[in-house]
């Protein structure tokens, strides 16, 4: 397995789904920037209508729509149609997840923990995710949301530093001496 952080600026990304886990999946996609993020369902529940507003597509993806993303998570469908879009988003060469199915998984999304601009993630690459889970929970706790105000900081230090022509080593080795001298860790 690879590791990848996705800037969803320069990605397509969609969901097809029509309950819980695609909404789950969608809020998650959105919390990490993805907010033109596609949802695709021919009877979606309130929530996920409401959730995805004007890029709701109430039928399932066609063929040049597929072609126009780049990754695909498939949830909540018709267990038949599960395999049929997977090969259909794989023939597009889109990338694709369908959870829990991993014989139809391109790739396995990692549990998250979210602090402004901090992201960690945890992955088993499928084979223990309520292990994933179990991580997660206690980084939420090591990485309270304290977090986000300390990377902002860092971030404008190290702007700094580089206008100051700061070499990369020498700022590492600082940030490194600010997080022990906080205890932050």
């Amino acid at each position: 397995m690879l590791s990848i952080i996705l800037d969803p600026k320069f990605v397509r990304l969609g969901v097809c789904g029509e309950g819980a886990l695609a909404l789950r999946r969608l809020r998650l996609l959105r919390s990490g920037g993805a907010t033109e993020t596609l949802l695709f369902a021919e009877r979606p529940t309130e929530d996920l209508r409401s959730e995805s507003g004007q890029y709701l597509r109430q039928q399932l993806p066609d063929a040049d729509t597929l072609e126009s993303l780049h990754a695909l998570w498939i949830a909540d469908v018709n267990p038949d149609l599960k395999q049929i879009l997977a090969e259909r988003a794989r023939t597009a060469k889109v990338l694709v997840n369908v959870e829990d199915v991993p014989a139809f998984c391109d790739f396995h999304s990692a549990a998250e923990v979210r602090r402004g601009e901090l992201l960690i993630t945890i992955s088993t690459a499928g084979a223990a995710p309520g292990l994933a889970s179990v991580i997660r929970k206690r980084l939420e706790e090591i990485f309270d949301p304290e977090w986000a105000a300390r990377v902002a900081s860092l971030r404008g230090l190290r702007a700094e530093w580089r206008c100051k022509g700061i070499s990369m080593s020498e700022i590492a080795r600082r940030i490194e001496v600010l997080v022990r001298e906080n205890d932050w860790l």
